[in-house]
């Protein structure tokens, strides 16, 4: 077995660095080597476009024809970038006799050095070799951390390597600056930095460094992120989403949230279940803002997680005005809303050029919330309806919208647990649209949609089974 490499980020800056080939892969290397400051001089017989124009802006030198073991000279690195395996072995065993580091692409064996799958946040990196026995699992080891790792990461080591003089200065004692350090990155100044508050950073950093030395853990408050969770598929979780929720202490997550989506929390956060449920509310809204205020006063990191997203139908803006009124840090992680969600996934476009001009996301859960909608403008043609109103008071829409000139001859799906592997999609016109759903049992999840263009499930389904009631609707010529 192998000897594990010794791992080295070396500093190129305005070092000479050979890259021997002029196709796409020498173009990856030498472009990266650009980056990080390098003086690089290209050796190959002909190059492509990219290559060529960094030639003629002077960013690269180009050494025009076959490899010269001369090209080496005063070079303190090379990559041997080419489809030839006799030029590429050349380059190494030259690079070998002068004793300059090569890196063969794809071909461990005749390197001395190996480049790394690397993660970049500004001055962070991250770097992951399988030493060129396994590259396909480092490259997996990379898209994994790239989702874990937040962007902000570069502003926080620049905002630190800039202060350093002044951590050194007002805590000599190594011990002192690890647990100041601590302390910094457990508060709030990640946080601020990936809110782009660079100035309310910059004070965060400044009290910190003034504060004291003692342990301030008994006045760290915590923090809430409003999360939408999505429709259900974890697919369509956002980068965020994954990062909040692999930082959560706590989740406070609705029933809508899937379980798959669930999967994703780390594991010993703790889980609580505030569901909401037309006709059963067993977890208020006051008790869900007491819950947020309890565990983010204990200075716990809080990820409400919302089905669909927090500011669609979602009650998003009362739970961050209750976190506002109480000096609580939050932020809020969209999530996709179910009528853009589900309308995909039943293969239904919200819009169309030539049936559905706008869009109208609306919801109405009981009769009294049905009184108070614009019936008119709802009633419109060449317009979208998103219904966020499970299956409830089906009748009444229904009867509303044929009263107020909607033709009772429009079509509708009827989408229950859209995105989800038990997803159904219902299909009818408006005069049927209640006696449909009670004939297949549609429960909630579920979202309707009405207009012309919800004709077009039966042709563009792509997405689990088709949808039940027939494929016979058209669009209007």
């Amino acid at each position: 077995m192998a000897s594990p490499l010794f791992p080295v980020f070396a500093d190129l800056r305005g070092r000479d660095v050979l890259v021997v080939g002029g196709g796409t892969v020498a173009q990856r290397k030498a472009e990266a080597l650009l980056e990080a400051g390098a003086r690089v001089r290209l050796g190959a017989p002909s190059l492509n476009r990219p290559l060529a124009r960094h030639v003629a802006e002077g960013r690269i030198e180009h050494l025009d024809g076959a490899f010269d073991a001369h090209w080496l000279d005063g070079a303190w690195l090379a990559i041997a970038a080419t489809d030839d395996d006799a030029v590429n072995q050349a380059v190494a065993a030259a690079g070998e006799a002068r004793r300059i580091w090569v890196n063969v692409v794809d071909d461990a064996q005749a390197s001395s050095v190996q480049i790394p799958a690397r993660i970049e946040r500004g001055l962070l990196q991250v770097a992951i070799s399988s030493g060129g026995g396994a590259p396909m699992l480092a490259r997996h080891l990379r898209e994994k951390l790239e989702s874990e790792l937040d962007e902000s990461l570069g502003a926080l080591a620049e905002l630190l390597e800039r202060e350093r003089p002044r951590i050194r200065a007002r805590f000599p004692d190594i011990g002192q600056r690890r647990r100041f350090f601590e302390r910094l990155l457990a508060g709030p100044l990640p946080a601020l930095l990936r809110q782009r508050r660079k100035l309310a950073a910059e004070r965060e950093f400044s009290a910190a460094l003034a504060g004291s030395n003692e342990a301030v853990s008994d006045t760290i408050r915590g923090s809430v992120a409003l999360v939408g969770a999505g429709p259900g598929d974890p697919g369509l979780l956002t980068l965020r989403a994954l990062r909040v929720l692999n930082e959560a202490d706590v989740i406070l997550h609705d029933r809508l949230v899937s379980k798959d989506v669930l999967q994703l929390v780390r594991r010993d956060a703790l889980r609580i279940e505030v569901g909401k449920q037309a006709g059963n509310h067993h977890t208020t809204q006051q008790q869900i803002h007491a819950l947020m205020l309890e565990h983010a006063r204990a200075g716990k990191r809080v990820v409400r997680l919302k089905g669909g997203d927090p500011f669609v139908f979602g009650r998003g803006g009362e739970e961050l005005e209750v976190l506002r009124a109480d000096g609580i840090a939050f932020e809020v992680v969209p999530g996709i809303t179910a009528a853009l969600a589900c309308a995909a996934y039943a293969g239904v476009p919200l819009t169309h050029r030539d049936h559905a001009q706008s869009v109208r996301l609306v919801t109405a859960h009981c009769k009294d919330s049905l009184d108070t909608l614009d019936w008119q403008s709802l009633a419109l043609e060449r317009q979208t309806l998103a219904v966020y109103m499970g299956v409830a008071g089906l009748d009444g829409l229904r009867d509303r919208l044929i009263a107020h000139g909607r033709a009772a001859s429009t079509p509708f799906a009827l989408i229950e647990n859209g995105s989800r592997p038990e997803q159904r999609v219902v299909v009818g016109t408006l005069a049927d649209l209640a006696e449909r759903a009670r004939e297949h049992d549609v429960q909630s999840p579920a979202l309707l949609i009405i207009g012309e263009v919800a004709a077009l499930a039966g042709t563009l389904h792509w997405f689990g089974e088709p949808p039940l009631g027939g494929t016979a609707l058209a669009l209007a010529a």
